[in-house]
């Protein structure tokens, strides 16, 4: 039992090893306490802990099928870096839903101003009768706007909102209000229809990269699941990957498995765009 525990805790550690390969930095969030792993309010101590719990409970329900320490590490490996991809990919979608959102935002901000509001105000309404996941950005402007002013305000949701979508948006916001006049709907309706465009190029170069990932995750994963289900019962395999041989063969394939994993990550991955008017105003 002490050898699981032991062979579950390398486990463990090579799944670490292999998280800070790949991940990123994290940037922390306004409130204290709270580091924001991948842009979510998730504290380190829940994060790593569900690091923790995926590395081990794989480990150990793999070893009930097989009764193999050296099958059951890789799985394990693979399965301690999900926590990492699950909230990246949460993070994914909550940006994906603001930048979805903003052609609505903004046609809703012309037709404010066009019946005569001002653009604070627009905005402000926004916040109240905009689409959902706007709301919830611009859920303190008004506050923000009357005690310190529209311009930090639009600068507070940029920050907060953090993707390049929408910093180019509301640089024009600012722009727009400090400048005025009447072609501030004409700014707008092109910032809108540019806006569009922009999601419509993003969305055909993420539906032509997920067939590639699809197949590279089944590439990887499908000979560990072979090779659970031989060793499940006792036998020929069995014995073979209980031998000296055939843990030297699991372990030059684990390697061999987790670096394509990486090399895959890596080339799978679709650039960022750098937030050129990210991090405040000079």
């Amino acid at each position: 039992m002490v050898t699981v525990f032991a062979s579950a805790a390398t486990s463990l550690a090579m799944g670490l090893i292999t998280y800070l390969l790949v991940t990123r930095p994290r940037r922390r969030s306004r409130r204290r306490g709270v580091a924001t792993v991948h842009g979510l309010d998730v504290t380190t101590v829940q994060f790593w802990g569900a690091v923790t719990a995926a590395g081990m409970i794989t480990f150990l329900v793999v070893y009930a099928f097989t009764g193999l320490i050296a099958v059951s590490v890789v799985p394990a490996v693979v399965v301690a870096t999900l926590p990492k991809a699950y909230f990246a990919r949460k993070r994914g979608h909550r940006l994906m839903g603001v930048q979805e959102s903003w052609p609505d935002g903004l046609r809703d901000l012309v037709a404010s101003v066009r019946s005569g509001a001002s653009l604070p105000t627009a905005l402000d309404n926004l916040a109240l009768l905009g689409p959902e996941p706007l709301r919830d950005a611009f859920a303190g402007f008004d506050v923000y706007s009357r005690s310190l002013g529209v311009a930090p305000a639009l600068e507070m949701v940029k920050e907060d909102l953090g993707d390049p979508t929408s910093d180019r948006i509301i640089e024009v916001l600012i722009l727009a209000y400090e400048r005025g006049g009447s072609v501030v709907p004409e700014i707008l309706e092109d910032l809108a229809e540019a806006t569009t465009r922009d999601l419509w190029t993003m969305e055909q170069v993420r539906t032509d990269a997920l067939e590639q990932k699809i197949n590279s995750r089944v590439v990887f994963v499908l000979p560990w699941v072979v090779l659970v289900a031989m060793t499940a019962r006792s036998g020929a395999f069995r014995e073979f990957y209980s031998s000296a041989l055939g843990l030297v063969v699991v372990g030059i394939g684990g390697v061999m498995s987790l670096v394509g994993v990486l090399i895959a990550s890596r080339l799978g991955t679709q650039p960022s765009e750098p937030r050129v008017f990210g991090g405040g105003r000079p």
